[in-house]
Formats: C-alpha cells, structure tokens, sequence
C-alpha cells in the first residue's frame, strides 16, 4: 500500500514559515541543539500551520516554547490525548496553542501545530533535544540534523495510521535555514568535516579544545545537514557526574545525581588479527524503486544499487572459506539467491555474484519485515553465529515492527545496518543495530558504501565478546542503579555507555570505579574507569535527560512485547517519566496555550502544511538532457492506485511519492526522447575488476584479464615470472603488490581479501617467494615490500 503523502496544491498558498535557525553546542561525545523555527501568517485569516520533520531517532526532546509579541509561553510535557485534547480545545475556544508530538509509528518524526496565528502575527517556536554523538569507523564523532524527509513507504496491513508528510522537491523550499555550530572538549580538536559546504573552521583557544563553524549560504534542501569532528587522542573513557534537580523529590530520576560512563574497551592485536573463520553471512538488500536514485548529485551515473552491487562484490570475496552465506533482496516482496545458507566455496560464490548482476531497483516498495521474518525462521547453523548485514534507503513507516522483530531474535544474531542516501530513518538504521548488537553506519553524500562496510564486516569477523557484566565500587553509603539496558554487543575502539542513578549519604568528595567484565575468544578481559563523585557545575540536565530518554526508549519497547494488563502499566510508567524529566515519548506531548492574550482570535480557521524537503526530484531537473535508468522505468511503470486522486503534476517512483510542482510534465519531458536516450553507464572500478577476477580460496589465476587489468600483457608477465613458480602464486603476488603500490587509498576496501589472499599463499609453502616480490615490483614498477604484504 502507497503511504499517500499530501500534495503541495497548485494553487501556491503561500507558507507560514519563513525561517529556521539551528545552533548546536556540542561537548566532547554529547550534543544540544537548539533550533528556533519562524512563523509569519500574511494572509487575512488566521492559521493553523502544520510542520511535519525529521529528528535524530535517538534524540530526546526536552523543549519546546512559544514567542508572541512580548508573551512568552513554555510548554509542558502532558500525556498525549490529554494534550491532544487541549490543543483542540483552545483552537476552539480562539486561544492560540501550540502542539508538538512524536509519530507513534517512527521516533525520528515530530508534528508541530502552531494553532490560530492572527493576521499579520508573527510566533517564534524554540525547540530543544539533547544526543549523544556516535562514533564512526574512523574514530569521528558523527552529528547528523536531518533536513530531508523522503515519504516512507506503509507495508500492506502494518499497524497504525501512516505518517503524513507534505514533501516538495529541494530546490523548492520556500523557507531559509541556517546553522552554527560550537564545539569544546578536554582534547584538542584534530578537524571538523561536513558533506555540506562550511565557513573555514575557527578555534577559539590557543589549545584548540574550542572552536565554531557555520554553515555556508545558501543550503539547497538536497542533503542532511552532517557534521563529522575528529579529536586528538578520541578514545579516552569518562565518566560525567551531574548533580539532580534542586526542586525534584530525592531519590527520584531528577532529584538524584546521574553519571554517564564512557568506555572505549581495547582488544588485544593477537585477537584483532585472529578474525574467525566461522559464520553464517546474511546479506539483506533493499531493491525499491527508491535505490535507482543515484548516491550523489556530483556523480549521478552511481545508483544506490549499483554502489550496492559493487559493495557485495568485495563482499563475497571477503568471506572465509568454510563459512556460511545467502542473500536477500527486497521490496514489495522478497528474493532469496539460495533456499537457505550454504557453504562458501568457488561454485556458491560464482553463482551468488552471477545473481548480484542482474539485481536492480525493480522490486517496487520496501517491506522489509516479511524477509526478516523469513530469515530468522531459518534454523542457525551450529558453530556459525549468524551475522546479518542490512542495506536499505530506510524509507519505511513500519521503523517499530521492524526493530521490534530485531529485538526478539537478538540472541541468535548480530545485524549491522546501512543507511543509504539522505533521508535514511535513523530511527530505522540506528534502531535495528543497537537492538541487534550490532553498528549502524550511514553513507550520505560523496561517502563511498564499500569501506564502511567492509569496516562493518572486520567486526563481524571479531570474536563475539560473551558474558558481559557490569560492576560498581564505590565508597560506603553510595549505590548505583543502572539505567541503561545491559550491554550486549562491544567492539575494538567502540564506545559503550552506560548510565547509572547514584545515591549519595553524604556531600563529602570520594571516588568511585566501574569495571565492565567480558569474555574475548574464550579469554577473560576487563575496562575499568576510576572517577570522581563530585557532580561537574553547570552541566545543567543533560545527562539526566539521556538516562530519561534510555530509560523512555526501553520501556516503549517492552511495552510494544507485553500482555494487555502489563501494556497499561508500562504506559503509565513512560508517561510519569516523560513528565518527570521533562523528555518526549511515543506516549506524551508538548502543549502550550497562550491564555495571556486578553481577547479570542476570531474567524475561520485556514490550515497550511509546511512542505518538507525530499531527495530524489533533485535528479528532475537534469531528466531531461541525460534521464538516470531509475527515472526512465519510474515514468514507464503504471500508476498505483493511491494516485487515482492526485493532480497529474505527481510522480510515482515504486516506494515513494515524489510530489512536483513544475508545469506538466509532458511539457519537460518528451517520453520518447527519454526511452531513446542512452543512459551514462558506470566506468568500472579498477580496484573491483582487480577483486571481480580473485578466487573464493583468496587466490588469483594467471591469465589474460589479469595480465589486461595489471596494465601488461600476458607474454610480459609470463617471462617476469621467476622459474619454477607456481602460475597461481604468481599471479597473487602480482595481485597484492598492485593493491600496495597504487591503491593504499581505498586499503579499507581490499584489506579483508588481501589477507586471504596472503593466507593463501602461505599455506601453499611456495618456494622463491622473495624472488617473486622482486620480480613483481620490477615488472609493475613499485617498491613494495614482502613483509607489506603479509606473506
């Protein structure tokens, strides 16, 4: 079923909004932003304007106020209908109120209803959340504010009502944004990178642990606004002690002292350079519509698909021999390339990469529940733990279904999901990795999809980390209570939290330590912090706020698994902390009424929806010189049902409702031009056909692709080759010492398939394996050295 967004009209109404300004203070691993949202009403009546956006889905709302002429109003947080129910009464009774409320079908998308705005009024609406910042691969804290919501597809006979988004092409935005940002940390800060244009980045101290950064003029709507910040020396544990609220009742959440501990636990290199050669590999790739949409607007010949194409190449070629493997793709409905797992080999390979081929974005929506479902009936295959790897555009409406059916089968699985493109839910991309012990990375902008994944796939190849406990010594008269879910996943140089209510007998200064025990490849191991108990100054509520959204997030989830008796008592249980804490929830809102007015604002109330930017249509403007594939089987596919109804200005690209507010687009676009005209096919990738010719084993033949690929042709390397060398160790050597000597760029890409391939050759006992490196070099003109490559 079409999840059928509303249309921007023809008739231009003019919008509401006019501007949104966002500044962001982070401090070191922890983000607050605020954003100050702009409304004018210039027409004759007065105005309900409804703003449906993204949020991080791991973000906990805790403000939301009000600014009308010189009256002030802040909202309170009241349980939903309750607040609803106002809301609906003020607008009835000509008092102005304002709503604000998280979709009950996906936490990263808030509704905000400004409610009878006079004639030439203006309001400003301030709105607050508090993040943590996750850690990349490359050891960057990643800040994402997301300025692009693509409609989400609503799976036939999901649960709840679909969410309703007014969408417009990016490049039609009719209000401005702008956004700062200032960041402060115990260690300097190395760099500050964004897929947007910055100003030049300025610190703020001689020790650089200050600095800001704004963004450039002139934002287009075509991307999410993300910041990347590198400091020196990133993986320091820590631990932040906030003192409780004054005026909160001891012992409670806010009237207690919380600390959050940061740990970044540290593998051994003997474990880190053991990778498993055991595993069932499932591999799960979304096939919408929505994935012929290119990566980025600078490279438009590089699809979604394809670049997920490519990315299970190295892959496939990555895996160990004697592991497990299938794979899945998606849409409307599901593919599988094989019955269930089978055993890694040359001829499974072959067969599997003949298959990823032919992949395209022809599947229609993204209902990515029924494979899941169908991928956790499959038995698990003793001694191979099954990791399960995701690849989707996240544009779904179903987020808690999907997260939930994750949850429930977390102990049998890892799942690491990627988030393709702008707009990806975080709340869906986020979700299903935290829940399935996983990582979530997501690839925006000019990112590449394959380093991040292959970085994903070192950690599926680690160890899995067993019998994770968390400990507390602390001085006499202090307790904690942990807050946060047990820790059930833990990676080399990855960031574990943990959040903890503490009860203090006396003001008296002492420390305390935390130690978090696990068992590595059957090895016991430990991190372990020391801190002070001494709550910071002015770290206002902050950390109490994250330990309420934990604490809000765990519950809702259980509460979606519980019995109708246990449903309500849980409810009760998120409504009373989200009001205590001052911090959304599935089950609360905010509302504000201004009853200081005086006088009722009369007249007929005129609703207008604020248009939220989406992605693809950017792509439009260029249909007509050079239309992308994905465009052309867009425009050739018959209509879905749910646009019976709609102005024929509206195209429909298989999982998504993409709305134009050009002229007709039989005036743009001339259709047989479009099925005429030849689309920019890829240039292929040096690097992936150098991988495309390697053997499952990790070995290369001797032939004339490589020979072609090297640059050389097939008599130069046979007379290079060393006598009495065996051809296929050869042509591996020649294989591996390309990769060193031209593309140490990409290395995260090929490291996982060069290992094997040196595994290889030394298991073959090869005789004149020096002689072969020297020859190599000399033949493809590099200085690489033996001991380089591992062999």
């Amino acid at each position: 079923m079409m999840n059928c967004c509303g249309l921007l009209t023809e008739k231009k109404e003019p919008v509401p909004l006019k501007s949104i300004d966002a500044q962001l203070e982070v401090k070191d691993h922890v983000a607050t932003l605020v954003s100050t949202l702009t409304y004018e009403n210039k027409e004759d009546k007065p105005l309900e304007a409804v703003f449906v956006f993204p949020l991080p889905g791991d973000a906990a709302v805790c403000h939301f106020s009000a600014q009308i002429g010189e009256t002030h109003i802040v909202a309170e947080v009241k349980e939903k209908q309750q607040a609803q129910e106002e809301y609906d009464d003020a607008l009835s009774s000509g008092q102005q109120a304002f709503l604000l409320e998280e979709s009950e079908q996906s936490p990263d998308i808030f509704s905000l209803k400004v409610g009878r705005l006079p004639p030439g009024e203006s309001a400003s609406i301030r709105l607050e959340y508090v993040t943590e910042l996750a850690v990349q691969a490359d050891d960057g804290l990643r800040f994402c504010l997301p300025a692009v919501l693509n409609p989400r597809y609503q799976p036939q006979g999901s649960e709840g009502p679909s969410v309703q988004v007014t969408s417009v092409p990016a490049s039609l935005v009719p209000y401005s944004l702008s956004f700062s940002a200032q960041v402060s940390s115990p260690r300097p800060i190395s760099k500050i990178e964004s897929s947007c244009s910055l100003e030049p980045l300025q610190y703020l101290n001689a020790d650089q642990t200050q600095a800001t950064v704004k963004l450039g003029g002139g934002h287009k709507f075509d991307r999410d606004i993300e910041l990347l910040i590198y400091y020196k020396d990133a993986h320091q544990p820590s631990a932040v002690v906030e003192a409780g609220q004054a005026s909160a009742k001891p012992g409670s959440l806010m009237g207690d002292p919380v600390v959050m501990v940061s740990l970044y636990p540290e593998f051994p290199q003997s474990v880190m350079s053991s990778l498993t050669a055991c595993g069932e590999f499932v591999f799960l790739v979304d096939r919408s519509g929505s994935m012929g949409c290119p990566m980025n607007n600078s490279t438009p010949q590089e699809t979604r698909i394809s670049s997920a194409r490519d990315t299970l190449l190295l892959l496939l070629k990555s895996l160990p021999m004697g592991c497990y493997f299938n794979i899945y793709s998606f849409g409307s409905s599901f593919e599988h390339i094989f019955p269930k797992s089978v055993e890694y080999s040359e001829k499974t390979m072959e067969e599997a990469l003949n298959k990823v081929e032919e992949m395209g974005d022809n599947l229609g929506g993204t209902e990515i529940l029924q494979p899941l479902k169908h991928i956790y009936s499959q038995a698990c295959i003793p001694k191979h733990p099954r990791q399960l790897f995701v690849f989707t555009d996240g544009e779904v409406g179903n987020t808690k279904e999907v997260t939930d059916l994750v949850k429930k089968n977390a102990d049998s699985h890892r799942c690491f999901s990627f988030g393709i493109g702008e707009g990806a839910s975080t709340a869906l991309i986020n979700g299903m990795a935290k829940e399935g012990g996983g990582q979530a990375q997501f690839i925006t902008g000019a990112d590449r999809m394959q380093p991040k994944v292959m970085q994903s796939l070192r950690f599926a190849l680690q160890p899995a980390v067993e019998d994770i406990s968390v400990s507390w010594d602390l001085p006499k008269g202090v307790s904690a209570t942990v807050l946060s879910p047990p820790i059930t996943a833990i990676f080399q140089g990855q960031r574990s939290l943990i959040y903890a209510q503490l009860t203090l007998q006396s003001s008296e200064e002492a420390d305390g330590t935390v130690t978090v025990k696990y068992s590595l490849a059957g090895h016991p191991s430990q991190s372990q912090l020391h801190f002070n108990l001494k709550p910071a100054e002015d770290s206002g509520l902050t950390v109490h706020r994250l330990a309420a959204r934990t604490m809000i997030r765990s519950l809702e989830s259980e509460e979606r698994t519980q019995s109708e008796q246990n449903d309500e008592e849980m409810k009760k249980r998120v409504v009373e902390l989200s009001v205590q804490s001052g911090v959304s929830s599935s089950f609360t809102a905010f509302i504000a009424v201004n009853k200081d007015s005086g006088e009722s604002v009369e007249g007929p109330l005129v609703r207008r929806n604020i248009p939220t930017p989406f992605f693809p249509m950017g792509v439009m403007a260029a249909a007509c010189s050079a239309p992308p594939r994905h465009l052309m089987k867009c425009l050739a596919r018959p209509q879905p049902k749910a646009m019976a109804c709609m102005a024929p200005t509206a195209l429909a690209c298989a999982d998504s409702l993409y709305i134009s507010a050009m002229p007709e687009p039989c005036s743009l676009l001339d259709m047989s031009a479009l099925s005429a005209a030849e689309p920019p096919q890829p240039r292929k990738d040096p690097v992936l056909q150098l991988v495309s010719l390697q053997k499952a084993s990790g070995c290369w033949m001797l032939d004339a692709n490589l020979a072609a690929m090297l640059g050389k042709t097939s008599e130069q390397v046979e007379k290079a080759k060393p006598p009495s060398v065996n051809n296929e160790v050869w042509a591996s050597i020649l294989a591996l010492i390309w990769l060193h000597g031209f593309k140490m760029d990409v290395m995260e890409e090929w490291e996982l398939l060069a290992m094997k391939a040196a595994s290889w050759i030394k298991a073959q006992n090869a005789p004149h394996v020096s002689e072969c490196v020297e020859a190599g070099n000399t033949l493809l003109g590099c200085a690489v050295k033996k001991e380089a490559l591992g062999i």
